[in-house]
């Protein structure tokens, strides 16, 4: 049975940046639930697109996978042969515990789970990149490169469902902000475990703008950028390489 989110409800005499650590890793499908609006629904979306966008003969990269939900939502949705999924993060704990759950699960399409670097990893003859709140805690000066190397990785009519928290401009932020604390509240966090939280995540993930989003895709060499889900200020994007 996961454990629920209670990291942020004592108050230390400082809040040390946001990391994945043992802490983390233990409540965090609970965390990431409470926290992200619209993230079930997402998961539950996906198989939708595994449907439409992996053929035989490919690959599914989920960079960043933390404890594997993408990639099990993924890998009970392929209906192809010869498909192989491999889920990368740089978190020693997360891929520690992602590979008990891959293991546990009962689906027959091959998962390799790997402890490394999203920014390094070969991405080669893959058909679906998922890349779910990952980008948004990748150095920004890396970005362009990451997103170049995936849209090289993929082959043609090949997806990268790229799902990020985005930053808006005041007012609309300041209405968003105030929402995105309702549903936390909603989810039983405190205010004290609110502002917590965001004083762990300042400087740690960096959100960017839908428009820098879309430009940045584009150059990186997609050919078609879909906004195809949001809830509040979390949204999910369809990059398309064509040729």
């Amino acid at each position: 049975m996961e454990e629920r989110d209670q990291i942020y409800a004592e108050s230390p005499a400082e809040v040390q940046p946001f990391e994945f650590s043992e802490p983390v890793v233990r409540v965090f499908p609970d965390m990431i639930e409470r926290s992200v609006p619209g993230y079930r629904l997402l998961l539950e979306l996906t198989p939708l697109m595994v449907r439409d966008a992996v053929v035989a003969n490919s690959r599914v990269y989920d960079l960043g996978c933390s404890l594997g939900a993408a990639t099990l939502a993924a890998r009970r949705a392929v209906q192809v042969p010869d498909v192989e999924i491999l889920a990368v993060d740089n978190s020693p704990q997360m891929v520690a515990r992602c590979k008990t759950i891959v293991a546990e699960d009962n689906s027959i399409v091959p998962v390799r789970v790997i402890e490394e670097d999203v920014c390094t990893i070969p991405i080669e003859n893959a058909s679906l990149v998922l890349m779910y709140f990952t980008l948004q805690f990748v150095d920004p000066k890396r970005r362009d490169a990451l997103l170049r190397r995936i849209a090289d990785g993929l082959r043609p009519g090949g997806v990268l469902l790229l799902a990020e928290k985005l930053a808006f401009a005041a007012p609309e932020q300041d209405w968003l902000d105030r929402h995105h604390h309702a549903f936390k509240r909603a989810e039983g966090y405190s205010d004290l475990e609110i502002a917590r939280k965001r004083q762990a995540l300042d400087k740690v993930l960096i959100a960017d703008d839908r428009q820098t989003h879309h430009q940045r895709l584009k150059s990186a060499g997609f050919d078609q950028v879909i906004d195809w889900f949001q809830c509040l200020n979390f949204a999910c994007f369809a990059a398309i390489r064509k040729s």
